[in-house]
């Protein structure tokens, strides 16, 4: 484990760790299989216990990285959905389901893209989605970028702050930290399982 952590040291030295950071976030907001999230939480923990890399870069390098991918993924939605979408017969459930789809993004857009943001499956189906249904580029980015701020951020400090609490123990630091992103994320997942379970039995009673 110390022959691990002296290598992890000498790996976030090097600047090539933030064009690595910036890589793993774009690609993870359309193949959520790449592990992002943990990378940003796991520099944070290493900024905090040595100083390297800057926790302020590694923050900028997630949030580019994460807004550049999320249009990425707008963009496969606009692309190839859009003209799916557009196929589908009038009266069909799939047409319904993409209206209420549109309608929903319309009415409620910028909260679902920001809380999304923070679901790694949640938000690459959002995106794709929004850019299927033709949701607005310029509303899309103002909201986006809001969200890989506020995600950067958070996944930055959560590893920083948990590597001051763990500081004679970087991997603890890391565990702790993606923990705690694990359990914010099936928290709001929670959140919104209850809300459409309420919303659903609102309906039925209608």
């Amino acid at each position: 484990m110390d022959a691990l952590l002296d290598l992890l040291r000498g790996t976030v030295t090097s600047p090539w760790v933030y064009l690595v950071i910036f890589g793993l976030t774009a690609v993870d907001a359309f193949f959520p299989a790449v592990p992002g999230e943990a990378a940003v939480i796991t520099a944070g923990v290493l900024s905090a216990s040595g100083g390297h890399p800057s926790l302020t870069l590694v923050i900028v390098s997630a949030a580019i990285g994460a807004l550049v991918g999320d249009h990425i993924s707008y963009a496969i939605g606009r692309g190839g959905g859009a003209h799916r979408l557009a196929r589908l017969p009038d009266g069909s459930r799939r047409r319904a389901s993409s209206e209420w789809a549109r309608r929903a993004v319309d009415r409620r857009g910028g909260m679902i893209l920001t809380t999304s943001r923070y679901v790694p499956g949640g938000r690459t189906a959002v995106t794709l989605t929004m850019g299927a249904v033709g949701y607005p580029r310029r509303a899309f980015l103002l909201y986006d970028s809001i969200a890989t701020i506020t995600w950067a951020l958070y996944c930055g400090l959560l590893g920083y702050f948990g590597g001051l609490a763990f500081e004679r123990d970087p991997v603890r630091g890391v565990l702790v930290g993606v923990g705690l992103s694990v359990i914010v994320t099936f928290g709001l997942e929670g959140i919104r399982w209850l809300r459409r379970r309420a919303h659903r039995r609102a309906a039925s009673r209608h």
